[in-house]
C-alpha cells in the first residue's frame, strides 16, 4: 500500500474503519487520503436552509462550494478519529459531490484521480434481492477498481 483512500460519513464503523487504515498508512508510510461525500439532494437542502436562515436574519449569505463542504467534513472527521493517537496520522482530505446511485463510480474515479492502490469502505449488509434491485456501493468498487479494496461491514 502507498496511497490510500478511505470513504467516510459519520457512523462509528466509519470511524473504526479509518482508525484501521490511519494505523496502517503510519505504520507503511502510505499518503493516506480521506473521503467525504455529499448528495445533489443535500446540496439543495443546505441551499433552502441558508435562504430560510437569510430571510429571517435579512441577511445575505455567500453559496457554499458541495465539494468543499464535503472535503471539509471529511478533514473534521479524521481530525476527530486521529486526535485520540498517540502518534500523528498525515492524511489529506477531499470531497466528492455525487447522486447516491453513481457512489461507487465516483468513489473509483476520485481513487483513480488521486493514484490510489487501496480503497478501505464500508458495506452494508444486504439480501441478495436487495442487491439486484437497488445496487451494492460496495460490490461495484470490488469488482470495479483495479487495486485493493478493504471492505468493513457495517
Amino acid at each position: 500500500m502507498e496511497n490510500a483512500l478511505v470513504v467516510v460519513d459519520d457512523t462509528e464503523t466509519h470511524r473504526t474503519l479509518l482508525a484501521e487504515a490511519g494505523r496502517l498508512a503510519h505504520d507503511t508510510g502510505a499518503k493516506l487520503t480521506v473521503l467525504g461525500w455529499i448528495t445533489p439532494d443535500q446540496v439543495d437542502e443546505t441551499a433552502d436552509n441558508i435562504e430560510a436562515i437569510e430571510q429571517v436574519e435579512g441577511t445575505s449569505y455567500s453559496e457554499p462550494d458541495p465539494a468543499a463542504t464535503a472535503t471539509q467534513f471529511a478533514r473534521q472527521f479524521a481530525e476527530g478519529v486521529f486526535d485520540s493517537f498517540d502518534e500523528s496520522v498525515e492524511f489529506t482530505a477531499d470531497g466528492i459531490v455525487t447522486k447516491e446511485n453513481e457512489r461507487a463510480d465516483a468513489i473509483i474515479e476520485a481513487a483513480e484521480r488521486l493514484g490510489c492502490d487501496h480503497v478501505f469502505i464500508v458495506g452494508r449488509r444486504r439480501s441478495p434481492t436487495g442487491k439486484a434491485v437497488f445496487g451494492d456501493v460496495a460490490q461495484r468498487i470490488l469488482l470495479n477498481f483495479d487495486g485493493t479494496v478493504t471492505l468493513k461491514m457495517d
